[in-house]
């Protein structure tokens, strides 16, 4: 019983999570979301560009594609945090003034997000059958436009639920940028916790940064399942009502 006493008294001391679950919901909830949400678009737009670049023609164009995915992916998030935050921070911050480092905390996420949303939609474009970009090109359409019209928009339809998944991933390494030492007012939950942690002693600010991280994550992992199931069904086609039996209903009321 005491070992049961002191595991509730380190991580579920509801006094000590009373404390900082306001500060996380007014400060490093909306933090949180925008590094995640800003950094997952940029790694969208990034890995649609290395997606097309990894299929171009061009060979130069996929080999740049392919080393560019391979580094990212095979080093660790902390480590690629560290080099971009601390690697190119002092030169961001000579050229533009700002000694905020969030900026580098986007990038890093932007970055690294890329070469797996890359990954992504190269599978998801390289799925879909060679036989609608040749009939596409039968029609008189261009290599560019039957990619741009047919073959990428189905590509990505394909891989909705993984990138959904990829968000998922995004919203929980948003809690290692940490280490670059933002402001008080940029903190995500994570950062928020470790301090109110280390200055109480107690371990339950950390239980409350979990809570919030799953109270995203979630609701996010089951839209994922639908979209996947979705999917596979497909649309529930609208049945029309027949017209013998409408009929045959009229002259039953009557």
């Amino acid at each position: 019983m005491d070992i049961l006493n002191q595991l509730a008294d380190t991580f579920f001391d509801w006094e000590a999570m009373g404390q900082v679950i306001p500060k996380m919901f007014a400060v490093g909830l909306p933090n949180t979301i925008v590094l995640a949400v800003v950094s997952g678009i940029i790694g969208t737009a990034l890995g649609m560009l290395l997606a097309l670049m990894g299929i171009s023609r061009n060979a130069a164009a996929r080999w740049v594609a392919r080393i560019y995915t391979d580094i990212l992916r095979g080093l660790p998030p902390v480590l690629t945090i560290l080099v971009i935050g601390f690697g190119f921070g002092p030169i961001i911050r000579e050229l533009t003034g700002s000694t905020s480092p969030y900026p580098m905390a986007i990038a890093a996420l932007s970055l690294m997000s890329g070469a797996y949303i890359g990954e992504i939609f190269r599978s998801g474009i390289q799925s879909v059958d060679k036989g609608q970009l040749e009939a596409t090109r039968a029609l008189g359409f261009s290599y560019g436009s039957s990619m741009r019209l047919v073959v990428v928009p189905q590509g990505i339809r394909r891989v909705l639920p993984a990138l959904v998944n990829q968000f998922i991933a995004l919203i929980k390494e948003s809690s290692l940028v940490f280490m670059l030492g933002l402001l008080a007012t940029e903190r995500e939950i994570f950062q928020i916790g470790k301090d109110a942690a280390a200055n109480s002693g107690n371990l339950s600010p950390y239980v409350a940064a979990a809570i919030f991280y799953l109270a995203m994550t979630i609701p996010l992992t089951h839209f994922v399942n639908w979209i996947d199931a979705r999917m596979r069904a497909g649309r529930p086609e609208k049945k029309e009502p027949d017209e013998a039996a409408a009929v045959v209903g009229k002259g039953a009321q009557a």
